[in-house]
């Protein structure tokens, strides 16, 4: 059993304030000495990265999609171990799932599994005594909602005490006298946080943010209840769990035995596959998990930028381009020719590569950017990216392999990755390796470029959901490693 005081921020939709009153909060309950990890569910990168790089929180993702409850417990045990108080924040409204009818991969699933109590953010502005039936059908649309608290958005310190007596008054009445409010977020700059076609603004982007979050959470320390939110989330039940290791790491040391050479195995020679990461604005986008595991696999991660370095960092055995916005940057990118260059070489010479949406548009020859100029880029795919103006194979998917290279190089035959598609700009060739299949419902679509060394494609994966493509990347650097050490005798 393991006693965690957490708790989770829920909505009744998009934009009524979860991400601002998760900010503020953390950045209240810093600022007063605790040590705070977070959580996001579902797959979004951004929030986690705000958490990360502006709060100097460390932040997962929480997703019934990619993991199923038990490796979803464990991560989460992992994730928040010494934490004084986690906080995590729900995606869309709470009961929202992967299709218009289930609550399938929703923020309450998600609760009910790691037995959070919940906090519901509400936006209250020009809303009186239709707040509480808001609350009525929040708290009974199923038998156990697990809401425990509410915070109310975007209202005056002044309406705020009339607004919380009616509604605990009325709370009392529905029998839901245990439902606190508990304080409110004033309509103010600290928390307004740019957005565009992705969410949020990546941090690199905003000036000042750091300080705009420290005011944030010096005034969530005065319109917050920070004692009777920390009371509740001390009532967290326990979570049972037995202590040992993640799948991937049992996998770890049979890979590594059959990683090295024998007489490396005897001469303790085992040295670390050095792995290229694209780390800058335009390619941001990594799973926290994913980069862990590669590391528990053996690997070096040495980041680098497209945008300002010059080549490839010297002697790696891979490469991986996440995603990101390089439509952004696409003069930038485009204007570096030497690192274009240095990538393509790479390419040529068969360094094992893994690149996902924006990575994969930067392998194309070409991007086009909002105005309509096109920008060259590493030209390895044919095909240029271009602008759609609307979101593109929205959501989750499962990535079937479909190639006799892809089953042989990447993935076994029988065996599926998981990934989540969110892109504005398509490609006009986007492979046929893989077949694309959405988890609720009947469509599918082909995708994806896979070759014997090279994976690259729009979606978004999660190596924890099927660790054997981590596994053949890792043991393609190694092999790409022995190759170079032969050669050097």
């Amino acid at each position: 059993m393991k006693k965690i005081p957490r708790i989770l921020l829920a909505a009744v939709s998009s934009n009524s304030g979860k991400t601002a009153a998760a900010c503020g909060m953390m950045s209240a309950y810093v600022q007063q000495g605790l040590n705070i990890r977070s959580c996001k569910c579902g797959p979004d990168y951004i929030d986690p990265m705000f958490h990360r790089e502006v709060l100097g929180v460390d932040s997962e993702n929480l997703d019934l999609f990619f993991s199923d409850a038990e490796e979803l417990t464990k991560n989460f045990i992992r994730h928040t171990e010494g934490a004084d108080l986690v906080i995590a924040e729900g995606v869309m409204g709470y009961y929202d799932g992967m299709g218009l009818d289930t609550v399938r991969g929703s923020s309450y699933e998600i609760a009910s599994v790691l037995k959070f109590p919940v906090i519901l953010v509400v936006n209250a502005r020009g809303a009186a005594m239709t707040l509480a039936a808001v609350l009525k059908g929040m708290t009974e649309y199923v038998p156990e909602s697990r809401i425990c608290g509410v915070i109310l958005n975007q209202i005056s310190g002044m309406l705020y005490p009339r607004l919380k007596q009616m509604l605990e008054q009325t709370l009392q009445r529905m029998n839901h006298s245990e439902i606190k409010i508990v304080g409110y977020l004033p309509k103010a700059d600290p928390f307004v946080l740019e957005s565009r076609h992705l969410g949020l603004v990546t941090p690199q982007e905003l000036q000042g943010l750091k300080l705009q979050m420290q005011q944030a959470g010096e005034i969530a320390n005065e319109t917050l209840d920070l004692e009777g939110i920390r009371e509740i989330a001390e009532r967290a039940e326990e979570l049972k769990w037995q202590q040992e290791d993640l799948k991937w790491q049992q996998r770890d040391a049979c890979f590594l035995k059959s990683s090295f050479s024998a007489d490396q195995a005897e001469s303790g020679e085992k040295r670390k596959k050095r792995i290229a990461v694209a780390r800058d604005e335009a390619f941001c986008f990594y799973y926290k998990e994913n980069l862990e595991i590669l590391e528990s696999m053996g690997c070096e991660l040495i980041y680098f930028s497209p945008l300002r370095d010059k080549q490839l960092p010297d002697g790696i055995e891979g490469m991986i381009f996440g995603g990101g916005y390089p439509e952004l940057y696409a003069q930038q990118l485009s204007e570096n020719r030497s690192m274009l260059m240095s990538v393509r070489a790479a390419l040529e010479k068969q360094i094992p590569c893994l690149a996902e949406c924006g990575g994969f548009m930067y392998l194309h020859e070409k991007i086009r950017d909002r105005e309509g100029k096109e920008w060259s880029m590493v030209g390895r795919i044919r095909g240029i990216s271009y602008p759609t103006g609307k979101l593109v194979r929205f959501g989750y998917v499962n990535v079937i392999p479909m190639s006799e290279t892809c089953k042989k190089e990447w993935l076994p035959e029988g065996t599926s990755l998981r990934g989540h598609e969110f892109h504005y700009w398509d490609c006009t060739q986007n492979g046929t390796a893989f077949e694309m299949k959405k988890p609720v419902g009947n469509k599918t679509w082909e995708g994806s470029v896979a070759g014997s060394s090279l994976y690259a494609g729009f979606p978004h994966l999660y190596f924890l959901a099927e660790p054997r493509l981590a596994e053949r990347f890792a043991r393609a650097a190694a092999k790409w490693q022995e190759k170079q050490r032969e050669k050097a005798l």
